[in-house]
């Protein structure tokens, strides 16, 4: 899978796989308010398609569906910072609250007490807007 991912526009297309999905589980009878989104970063692609995934994340979100980003501890991190897994905690938490500053609804992440702070601390700066500002970044911890 990881061999040789190509795409031509890596965020049109996995918009486009996410609508037939999407089209799919609500053929299926599952309601829409059920439905969270993943582009899948790490999946079938390279540190290049990764960054232009991140990067084109609001996109996904005109999908009109909950947006959930796992990058944490992620090979991206380490070879955006050339460390292994186990020192990847700030590339993590700086991935967490650009995440969370575009309007992603959903992180999923190692360091759980470590991301909660950092949210709280944008939070109160005012730095986040949108799902995260209307209530307590732990509520879901």
């Amino acid at each position: 899978m990881q061999m040789q991912p190509h795409y031509l526009n890596v965020v049109a297309e996995v918009c486009e796989f996410l609508r037939e999905r999407i089209a799919a589980a609500e053929s299926a009878g599952i309601q829409r308010n059920r439905i969270v989104i993943d582009p899948g970063f790490g999946f079938g692609k390279t540190l290049q398609h990764n960054l232009t995934l991140f990067r084109g994340l609001g996109a996904f979100r005109r999908l009109g569906l909950p947006l959930l980003v796992g990058v944490s501890r992620k090979s991206m991190i380490g070879a955006l910072l050339n460390k292994p897994v186990q020192q990847r905690l700030y590339g993590s938490l700086a991935a967490a609250l650009l995440a969370a500053q575009v309007g992603v609804a959903v992180l999923r992440v190692h360091d759980v007490a470590a991301t909660v702070d950092a949210l709280r601390v944008a939070q109160a700066l005012g730095g986040l807007s949108g799902e995260w500002a209307k209530g307590d970044p732990a509520a879901t911890a």
